[in-house]
Protein backbone atom coordinates (compact mmCIF):
# COMPACT_ATOMS: atom_id res chain seq x y z
CA UNK A 1 0.00 0.00 0.00
CA UNK A 2 0.86 3.35 -0.92
CA UNK A 3 2.24 6.14 1.23
CA UNK A 4 -0.29 9.64 1.02
CA UNK A 5 2.61 11.39 -0.42
CA UNK A 6 3.75 8.81 -3.27
CA UNK A 7 0.14 7.99 -4.13
CA UNK A 8 -0.16 11.85 -4.52
CA UNK A 9 2.81 12.41 -6.49
CA UNK A 10 1.98 9.67 -8.82
CA UNK A 11 -1.57 11.28 -9.17
CA UNK A 12 0.25 14.26 -10.34
CA UNK A 13 2.38 12.37 -12.93
CA UNK A 14 -0.87 11.25 -14.38
CA UNK A 15 -2.55 14.45 -15.47
CA UNK A 16 -1.27 16.41 -18.40
CA UNK A 17 -1.73 20.04 -17.27
CA UNK A 18 -2.40 21.37 -20.52
CA UNK A 19 -4.93 18.45 -20.95
CA UNK A 20 -6.39 17.79 -17.61
CA UNK A 21 -5.44 21.34 -16.13
CA UNK A 22 -8.44 21.32 -13.33
CA UNK A 23 -7.24 17.29 -12.03
CA UNK A 24 -3.68 18.10 -12.38
CA UNK A 25 -4.47 21.45 -9.87
CA UNK A 26 -6.64 19.28 -7.73
CA UNK A 27 -3.73 16.69 -7.38
CA UNK A 28 -1.36 19.51 -6.92
CA UNK A 29 -3.80 21.41 -4.40
CA UNK A 30 -3.79 17.93 -2.15
CA UNK A 31 -0.20 16.78 -2.65
CA UNK A 32 0.95 20.49 -1.25
CA UNK A 33 -1.60 19.88 1.69
CA UNK A 34 0.11 16.83 2.75
CA UNK A 35 3.74 17.87 2.11
CA UNK A 36 3.17 21.16 4.01
CA UNK A 37 1.36 18.99 7.12
CA UNK A 38 4.67 16.89 6.91
CA UNK A 39 7.43 19.31 7.33
CA UNK A 40 8.63 19.28 3.64
CA UNK A 41 7.17 22.65 3.26
CA UNK A 42 9.53 23.92 0.52
CA UNK A 43 7.90 21.41 -1.66
CA UNK A 44 4.45 22.12 -0.20
CA UNK A 45 5.38 25.93 -1.32
CA UNK A 46 6.49 24.54 -5.04
CA UNK A 47 2.92 22.27 -5.55
CA UNK A 48 0.75 24.61 -4.25
CA UNK A 49 2.30 27.73 -6.18
CA UNK A 50 1.42 25.83 -9.51
CA UNK A 51 -2.10 24.56 -8.39
CA UNK A 52 -3.20 28.24 -7.41
CA UNK A 53 -1.74 28.91 -10.73
CA UNK A 54 -3.65 26.11 -12.66
CA UNK A 55 -6.85 27.25 -10.64
CA UNK A 56 -7.08 29.99 -13.03
CA UNK A 57 -8.95 32.62 -10.95
CA UNK A 58 -10.76 34.58 -14.01
CA UNK A 59 -12.69 30.74 -14.12
CA UNK A 60 -12.56 28.93 -10.88
CA UNK A 61 -12.17 31.70 -8.56
CA UNK A 62 -13.05 29.77 -5.64
CA UNK A 63 -11.00 26.74 -5.98
CA UNK A 64 -8.19 29.64 -6.70
CA UNK A 65 -8.86 31.13 -3.53
CA UNK A 66 -8.40 27.73 -1.18
CA UNK A 67 -5.31 27.11 -3.41
CA UNK A 68 -3.85 30.54 -2.02
CA UNK A 69 -5.24 28.99 1.32
CA UNK A 70 -3.26 26.95 1.59
CA UNK A 71 0.27 28.05 -0.01
CA UNK A 72 -0.32 30.93 2.52
CA UNK A 73 -0.15 28.61 5.50
CA UNK A 74 2.92 27.40 3.72
CA UNK A 75 4.08 30.40 3.33
CA UNK A 76 3.97 31.29 6.96
CA UNK A 77 5.57 28.31 7.86
CA UNK A 78 8.89 29.10 5.73
CA UNK A 79 8.52 31.84 7.58
CA UNK A 80 7.48 34.34 4.02
CA UNK A 81 4.67 36.52 5.94
CA UNK A 82 3.86 39.62 3.71
CA UNK A 83 3.73 36.88 0.55
CA UNK A 84 2.05 34.81 3.25
CA UNK A 85 -0.36 37.56 3.65
CA UNK A 86 -1.14 38.46 0.42
CA UNK A 87 -2.46 35.16 -0.57
CA UNK A 88 -4.62 35.19 2.48
CA UNK A 89 -5.79 38.77 1.40
CA UNK A 90 -6.37 37.62 -1.83
CA UNK A 91 -8.20 34.73 -0.83
CA UNK A 92 -10.42 36.71 1.48
CA UNK A 93 -11.89 39.15 -1.19
CA UNK A 94 -12.65 36.23 -3.87
CA UNK A 95 -14.57 34.62 -1.29
CA UNK A 96 -16.32 37.63 -0.68
CA UNK A 97 -17.16 38.34 -3.88
CA UNK A 98 -18.40 34.65 -4.16
CA UNK A 99 -20.08 34.95 -1.14
CA UNK A 100 -18.69 32.49 1.19
CA UNK A 101 -18.47 33.55 4.25
CA UNK A 102 -17.01 31.09 6.46
CA UNK A 103 -14.50 30.73 3.84
CA UNK A 104 -13.98 34.45 4.07
CA UNK A 105 -13.76 34.38 7.66
CA UNK A 106 -11.01 31.61 7.37
CA UNK A 107 -9.02 33.90 5.41
CA UNK A 108 -9.24 36.20 7.82
CA UNK A 109 -8.58 34.34 10.41
CA UNK A 110 -4.89 33.30 8.68
CA UNK A 111 -4.34 36.85 7.69
CA UNK A 112 -4.44 38.36 11.86
CA UNK A 113 -2.11 35.28 12.67
CA UNK A 114 0.31 36.67 9.76
CA UNK A 115 0.11 40.31 10.62
CA UNK A 116 0.14 40.17 14.61
CA UNK A 117 4.05 39.99 14.67
CA UNK A 118 4.11 43.53 12.92
CA UNK A 119 1.23 45.16 12.98
CA UNK A 120 -1.11 43.64 16.16
CA UNK A 121 -3.78 46.24 15.54
CA UNK A 122 -4.10 45.38 12.00
CA UNK A 123 -4.65 41.24 13.08
CA UNK A 124 -7.05 43.04 15.52
CA UNK A 125 -9.03 44.20 13.20
CA UNK A 126 -8.91 40.80 10.81
CA UNK A 127 -9.97 38.70 13.81
CA UNK A 128 -12.94 41.27 14.52
CA UNK A 129 -14.24 40.36 11.06
CA UNK A 130 -13.42 36.84 11.11
CA UNK A 131 -15.59 36.30 14.41
CA UNK A 132 -18.79 37.89 12.63
CA UNK A 133 -18.07 35.10 10.16
CA UNK A 134 -17.41 32.36 11.60
CA UNK A 135 -19.38 29.76 13.76
CA UNK A 136 -18.35 27.18 16.46
CA UNK A 137 -14.77 26.05 17.04
CA UNK A 138 -13.92 28.45 14.66
CA UNK A 139 -15.24 31.46 16.15
CA UNK A 140 -14.03 30.83 19.55
CA UNK A 141 -10.39 30.66 17.82
CA UNK A 142 -11.17 33.90 16.14
CA UNK A 143 -12.23 35.50 19.85
CA UNK A 144 -9.37 33.90 21.58
CA UNK A 145 -6.51 35.15 19.36
CA UNK A 146 -8.44 38.65 19.65
CA UNK A 147 -8.49 38.42 22.93
CA UNK A 148 -4.99 37.42 23.01
CA UNK A 149 -4.18 40.20 20.93
CA UNK A 150 -5.76 43.05 22.56
CA UNK A 151 -3.89 41.71 25.66
CA UNK A 152 -0.59 42.70 23.46
CA UNK A 153 -1.77 45.86 22.92
CA UNK A 154 -2.89 46.41 26.33
CA UNK A 155 -6.83 46.70 26.14
CA UNK A 156 -7.39 44.70 29.48
CA UNK A 157 -10.65 45.24 29.58
CA UNK A 158 -11.85 44.53 25.91
CA UNK A 159 -9.11 41.71 26.25
CA UNK A 160 -10.90 40.31 29.05
CA UNK A 161 -14.42 40.40 28.21
CA UNK A 162 -13.28 38.67 24.73
CA UNK A 163 -11.27 36.16 26.13
CA UNK A 164 -14.26 35.03 28.18
CA UNK A 165 -16.68 34.72 25.18
CA UNK A 166 -13.63 32.53 24.09
CA UNK A 167 -14.13 30.09 26.85
CA UNK A 168 -17.75 30.05 26.65
CA UNK A 169 -17.22 29.27 22.82
CA UNK A 170 -14.62 26.66 23.29
CA UNK A 171 -16.79 24.86 26.42
CA UNK A 172 -18.96 23.34 23.66
CA UNK A 173 -16.70 20.78 22.64
CA UNK A 174 -13.11 22.27 22.15
CA UNK A 175 -10.91 20.97 25.06
CA UNK A 176 -7.38 22.45 23.43
CA UNK A 177 -9.48 25.87 22.74
CA UNK A 178 -10.77 25.86 26.05
CA UNK A 179 -7.59 25.95 27.64
CA UNK A 180 -6.21 28.14 24.93
CA UNK A 181 -8.54 30.80 25.90
CA UNK A 182 -8.60 30.41 29.79
CA UNK A 183 -4.53 30.64 29.57
CA UNK A 184 -4.71 33.74 28.09
CA UNK A 185 -7.25 35.16 30.02
CA UNK A 186 -5.58 34.49 32.60
CA UNK A 187 -2.23 36.50 32.11
CA UNK A 188 -5.00 39.19 31.06
CA UNK A 189 -6.16 38.77 35.10
CA UNK A 190 -2.59 38.81 36.07
CA UNK A 191 -1.81 42.37 33.82
CA UNK A 192 -5.10 44.09 35.27
CA UNK A 193 -3.55 43.35 38.76
CA UNK A 194 -6.37 40.59 39.68
CA UNK A 195 -4.23 37.28 40.49
CA UNK A 196 -7.13 35.01 42.21
CA UNK A 197 -9.10 35.79 38.83
CA UNK A 198 -5.99 34.54 37.21
CA UNK A 199 -5.49 31.75 39.08
CA UNK A 200 -9.02 30.09 38.52
CA UNK A 201 -8.39 31.00 35.10
CA UNK A 202 -4.87 28.95 34.96
CA UNK A 203 -5.97 25.98 36.63
CA UNK A 204 -8.71 25.85 33.79
CA UNK A 205 -6.15 25.68 31.39
CA UNK A 206 -4.34 22.96 33.60
CA UNK A 207 -7.28 21.42 33.64
CA UNK A 208 -7.97 21.42 30.08
CA UNK A 209 -4.47 20.25 28.88
CA UNK A 210 -4.19 17.01 30.80
CA UNK A 211 -0.47 16.31 31.38
CA UNK A 212 -0.10 12.96 29.30
CA UNK A 213 -2.32 14.69 25.84
CA UNK A 214 -0.83 17.82 25.77
CA UNK A 215 1.80 18.29 27.68
CA UNK A 216 3.44 21.32 26.53
CA UNK A 217 0.36 23.13 27.67
CA UNK A 218 -0.28 21.49 30.73
CA UNK A 219 3.15 22.88 31.48
CA UNK A 220 2.62 26.28 30.13
CA UNK A 221 -0.44 26.67 32.32
CA UNK A 222 1.02 25.00 35.67
CA UNK A 223 4.36 27.89 35.06
CA UNK A 224 1.41 30.71 34.82
CA UNK A 225 -0.35 29.35 37.80
CA UNK A 226 2.63 29.67 39.86
CA UNK A 227 3.17 33.24 39.09
CA UNK A 228 -0.31 33.22 40.04
CA UNK A 229 0.10 31.91 43.18
CA UNK A 230 3.08 34.10 43.40
CA UNK A 231 1.30 37.27 42.61
CA UNK A 232 -1.09 36.60 45.46
CA UNK A 233 1.58 35.91 48.38
CA UNK A 234 1.35 31.93 47.83
CA UNK A 235 4.75 30.70 48.11
CA UNK A 236 3.93 26.92 48.69
CA UNK A 237 1.69 26.92 46.02
CA UNK A 238 3.50 28.80 43.51
CA UNK A 239 6.64 26.52 44.61
CA UNK A 240 3.86 23.20 43.72
CA UNK A 241 2.84 24.37 40.80
CA UNK A 242 6.72 25.62 39.51
CA UNK A 243 7.97 22.07 39.98
CA UNK A 244 4.71 20.84 38.24
CA UNK A 245 5.46 22.79 35.38
CA UNK A 246 9.53 22.19 35.60
CA UNK A 247 8.95 18.24 35.94
CA UNK A 248 7.18 17.87 32.53
CA UNK A 249 9.12 16.16 30.12
CA UNK A 250 9.80 17.93 26.75
CA UNK A 251 8.57 21.09 28.13
CA UNK A 252 9.06 24.29 26.27
CA UNK A 253 12.20 25.99 27.27
CA UNK A 254 10.92 29.50 27.31
CA UNK A 255 8.51 27.41 30.03
CA UNK A 256 10.92 25.72 32.29
CA UNK A 257 12.84 28.74 32.17
CA UNK A 258 9.84 30.68 34.01
CA UNK A 259 9.02 28.19 36.07
CA UNK A 260 13.06 27.78 37.35
CA UNK A 261 13.20 31.58 37.62
CA UNK A 262 9.96 31.58 40.05
CA UNK A 263 11.52 28.71 42.14
CA UNK A 264 14.47 30.84 42.61
CA UNK A 265 13.07 33.93 43.58
CA UNK A 266 10.38 31.63 45.99
CA UNK A 267 13.33 29.49 47.97
CA UNK A 268 13.72 26.01 48.45
CA UNK A 269 10.37 24.26 49.40
CA UNK A 270 9.32 23.86 53.19
CA UNK A 271 7.04 20.92 53.37
CA UNK A 272 5.10 22.88 50.56
CA UNK A 273 2.16 20.34 50.14
CA UNK A 274 2.19 19.70 53.79
CA UNK A 275 0.95 23.74 53.89
CA UNK A 276 -1.46 23.31 51.20
CA UNK A 277 -3.59 20.34 52.79
CA UNK A 278 -3.68 21.94 56.28
CA UNK A 279 -5.51 24.61 54.57
CA UNK A 280 -7.82 22.82 52.28
CA UNK A 281 -11.09 20.35 53.37
CA UNK A 282 -10.72 16.76 52.66
CA UNK A 283 -12.57 16.50 50.02
CA UNK A 284 -9.99 18.66 47.77
CA UNK A 285 -6.53 16.44 48.97
CA UNK A 286 -6.95 13.86 46.42
CA UNK A 287 -6.86 16.02 43.89
CA UNK A 288 -4.24 18.16 45.02
CA UNK A 289 -1.70 14.70 45.77
CA UNK A 290 -2.60 13.35 42.30
CA UNK A 291 -0.82 16.07 40.70
CA UNK A 292 2.21 15.76 43.01
CA UNK A 293 2.01 11.73 42.64
CA UNK A 294 1.99 12.14 39.32
CA UNK A 295 5.12 14.76 38.79
CA UNK A 296 6.90 12.32 41.10
CA UNK A 297 6.11 9.64 38.87
CA UNK A 298 9.26 11.22 36.29
CA UNK A 299 11.34 12.35 39.66
CA UNK A 300 14.13 10.80 41.05
CA UNK A 301 14.05 7.77 43.27
CA UNK A 302 15.87 10.17 45.84
CA UNK A 303 13.25 12.85 45.28
CA UNK A 304 10.21 10.62 45.71
CA UNK A 305 12.04 8.71 48.81
CA UNK A 306 12.18 12.40 50.50
CA UNK A 307 8.49 13.22 49.26
CA UNK A 308 7.49 9.76 51.06
CA UNK A 309 8.00 11.61 54.53
CA UNK A 310 4.74 13.14 54.08
CA UNK A 311 2.57 9.88 53.50
CA UNK A 312 4.87 8.32 56.93
CA UNK A 313 5.36 11.10 59.14
CA UNK A 314 2.15 12.63 58.95
CA UNK A 315 0.20 9.54 58.24
CA UNK A 316 -3.84 9.60 58.60
CA UNK A 317 -6.76 7.72 57.36
CA UNK A 318 -7.27 10.47 55.14
CA UNK A 319 -4.13 11.57 53.88
CA UNK A 320 -3.39 7.79 52.89
CA UNK A 321 -7.45 7.45 51.29
CA UNK A 322 -5.97 10.63 49.14
CA UNK A 323 -2.38 8.98 48.51
CA UNK A 324 -4.15 5.54 47.69
CA UNK A 325 -6.17 6.75 45.35
CA UNK A 326 -3.87 8.57 43.15
CA UNK A 327 -2.13 5.96 42.57
CA UNK A 328 -4.69 3.59 41.59
CA UNK A 329 -4.77 5.81 38.28
CA UNK A 330 -1.47 5.24 37.69
CA UNK A 331 0.00 2.36 35.71
CA UNK A 332 0.64 -0.32 37.84
CA UNK A 333 4.60 0.03 37.01
CA UNK A 334 4.34 4.05 38.29
CA UNK A 335 2.20 2.47 41.04
CA UNK A 336 4.87 0.19 42.35
CA UNK A 337 7.43 3.08 42.07
CA UNK A 338 5.72 5.07 44.13
CA UNK A 339 5.17 2.37 47.37
CA UNK A 340 8.61 1.12 46.78
CA UNK A 341 9.87 4.25 47.36
CA UNK A 342 7.69 4.63 50.62
CA UNK A 343 8.51 1.32 52.12
CA UNK A 344 12.49 2.31 51.45
CA UNK A 345 11.90 5.51 53.48
CA UNK A 346 9.93 3.73 56.10
CA UNK A 347 12.90 1.56 57.20
CA UNK A 348 14.23 4.65 58.81
CA UNK A 349 11.46 4.93 60.90
CA UNK A 350 10.92 3.68 64.65
CA UNK A 351 8.43 1.18 65.38
CA UNK A 352 5.65 3.46 66.31
CA UNK A 353 5.63 5.57 63.15
CA UNK A 354 6.00 2.06 61.07
CA UNK A 355 2.66 0.70 63.01
CA UNK A 356 0.53 3.79 62.45
CA UNK A 357 1.41 3.83 59.07
CA UNK A 358 0.90 0.17 58.44
CA UNK A 359 -2.58 0.61 60.12
CA UNK A 360 -3.81 3.78 58.27
CA UNK A 361 -2.79 1.95 54.77
CA UNK A 362 -5.16 -0.57 55.72
CA UNK A 363 -7.98 1.12 56.90
CA UNK A 364 -7.51 3.30 53.44
CA UNK A 365 -7.47 0.40 51.40
CA UNK A 366 -10.72 -0.51 52.90
CA UNK A 367 -12.35 2.30 51.78
CA UNK A 368 -11.76 1.31 47.88
CA UNK A 369 -13.91 -1.52 45.99
CA UNK A 370 -12.66 -4.93 46.58
CA UNK A 371 -10.88 -5.36 43.20
CA UNK A 372 -9.10 -2.12 44.43
CA UNK A 373 -8.40 -3.40 48.01
CA UNK A 374 -7.03 -6.38 46.70
CA UNK A 375 -4.53 -4.65 44.18
CA UNK A 376 -3.26 -2.11 47.04
CA UNK A 377 -2.65 -5.39 49.41
CA UNK A 378 -0.90 -7.46 47.05
CA UNK A 379 1.24 -4.64 45.88
CA UNK A 380 2.71 -3.58 49.39
CA UNK A 381 2.52 -7.03 50.19
CA UNK A 382 4.76 -8.09 47.80
CA UNK A 383 7.50 -4.87 47.94
CA UNK A 384 7.51 -5.16 51.39
CA UNK A 385 8.51 -8.72 51.42
CA UNK A 386 11.56 -7.78 48.59
CA UNK A 387 12.47 -5.00 50.50
CA UNK A 388 12.68 -7.41 54.32
CA UNK A 389 10.09 -4.47 55.47
CA UNK A 390 7.03 -6.02 57.67
CA UNK A 391 3.90 -5.44 56.45
CA UNK A 392 1.18 -7.51 58.22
Amino acid sequence: MLDPITELQQRVARYDEERYPVQSATARYHLGVVLADTGRVEEALDSLTRAAQLFAPELLPVEHAKALVALGAARRLAGELGSAAAAFERAAELFAAAGLEQERGAALFNLGLVRRAGDPRAAAECFRLATGLLTGASRAAARRELGATLLELGELDEAISTLEEALELAERGDAAGFGGAANALGLAHLAAGSPEAAIAAFRQAAGANPRSVRPAEFAMAKANLALGHERAGDLPRARLAARQAFGVAGAPAPVTAQAEALLARAGPPAGDLRQVLAEEPVERWEALVREEVVRLSDASEAERRAEASLWIDDSSVELEQAWLGALLELPPEAMELHVRSALTALHERDPAVKERFRDDVSRASARFHVPQLLRLEETFRRLAEELDEPWS
